[in-house]
């Protein structure tokens, strides 16, 4: 059965790790046959969230930016797939900024179920990612019927380009991708 995925990549690296994760996640879930997009917030405005709560009442946000149309797209995915470089054990900042800014969909009805986590550190330690996953999970728990359903834990990867020299983290992404 053919899902719709939404793979975004919000490191602001051009083909950087964490988008090379991306890229190959994609390449997975296109080649089982699902209905992929990607983006990136390379050249996205996405500003931070103001905590007002009018989008609990009105069911959108006041702020207009590039993150009305994201929240649009992860409203109708079926799947949903975050690559983020690892900063300082946790998340980028622009992935944790989009997170607040998708506060709009708790009053609605959305359609994602999976949810999957790519991401890459410099740092060599298997435990880089766990702050970092933790608070994804608590973004997911706000979301009843959606759960985590995979990781890729890119570690010792620092530089552009970095990733290819550690083909087996793109082919655990790619397989994530074959298997959502």
């Amino acid at each position: 059965m053919s899902k719709k995925i939404l793979v975004i990549s919000t490191s602001l690296r051009k083909n950087g790790n964490s988008e090379l994760l991306a890229n190959e996640f994609y390449k997975g879930a296109t080649d089982a046959g699902h209905d992929v997009e990607q983006i990136s917030l390379i050249d996205k405005t996405i500003n931070f969230c103001k905590g007002c709560l009018a989008c609990q009442k009105t069911k959108e946000c006041v702020i207009k930016d590039d993150a009305i149309a994201i929240e649009k797209k992860v409203l109708e995915s079926d799947v949903l797939v975050f690559a983020t470089p690892i900063y300082f054990y946790e998340m980028s900042g622009q992935m944790k900024t989009l997170l607040d800014r998708l506060n709009p969909l708790f009053t609605k009805e959305y359609k994602f179920k999976d949810i999957y986590f790519l991401a890459s550190a410099a740092e060599e330690e298997d435990t880089a990612m766990d702050y970092a996953i933790q608070g994804l999970k608590g973004w997911i728990e706000c979301f009843e019927s959606s759960a985590l359903k995979g990781v890729v834990k890119a570690i010792g990867v620092t530089d552009v380009g970095d990733m290819k020299e550690h083909s087996n983290y793109l082919l655990e992404a790619y397989q994530l991708g074959k298997q959502a």
